[in-house]
């Protein structure tokens, strides 16, 4: 062990780890209505018809999202239509494409 090695103590087992250990196994995991893993940049398809609040329209099922972008809450991410701006949608009606 060298000297410049970042350790921290983790509260939940009580043990001292390397700081890149504890934040990998702190780091969200954001998945799909099927529970496949989504990351920034990846398509999906809309699995229900959505009405848009403030929108006054409603997104068909099939609906292909280009280039979603994760948000910190892993519920949601974060995307754009060519209708709507700033749309957010909850990842239980989604499914990667």
């Amino acid at each position: 062990m060298s000297d410049d090695d970042d350790y921290v103590y983790d509260e939940v087992t009580g043990e001292w780890m390397p700081a890149a250990d504890l934040a990998a196994r702190n780091q969200i995991q954001v998945v799909d209505s099927q529970g496949t893993p989504l990351a920034d940049g990846d398509q999906v398809v809309l699995i229900k018809d959505l009405k848009v609040k403030g929108a006054g329209q409603t997104l068909k099922q099939g609906t292909v999202i280009k280039t979603i972008r994760l948000t910190t809450n892993p519920d949601e991410v974060d995307c754009r239509h060519p209708e709507i701006k700033g749309l957010v949608l909850r990842t239980e009606f989604i499914r990667k494409r």
